[in-house]
């Protein structure tokens, strides 16, 4: 994958958000599918207690990023990931 830190559109967001999200990308990216739940619930946490938070508008940026570079594959499990992210917030 291409580096979509770089991406044009993610200039409004913070570059220490996206630094961080680089990294977790490249953790993410060894676990396989049933590891991926329990990590990002990890990773939340760990978010939330260092203060980090992504408004609804940077999150939607960062996934259409994120996607434009990915396969139809890649792109299906990240829509996939977004709508269980949603289910659990209800």
């Amino acid at each position: 994958m291409s580096d979509w830190t770089n991406n044009p559109k993610l200039s409004g967001i913070d570059s220490s958000k996206l630094a961080m999200l680089q990294a977790l990308a490249s953790q993410g990216g060894q676990k396989s599918q049933s590891e991926m739940l329990p990590f990002l619930m990890a990773v939340a946490n760990s978010s939330k207690k260092k203060g980090v938070q992504f408004t609804p508008e940077e999150m939607s940026v960062i996934f259409d990023v994120i996607k434009e570079s990915s396969s139809p594959e890649e792109a299906a499990k990240i829509d996939q990931m977004i709508n269980v992210m949603r289910m659990m917030k209800k």
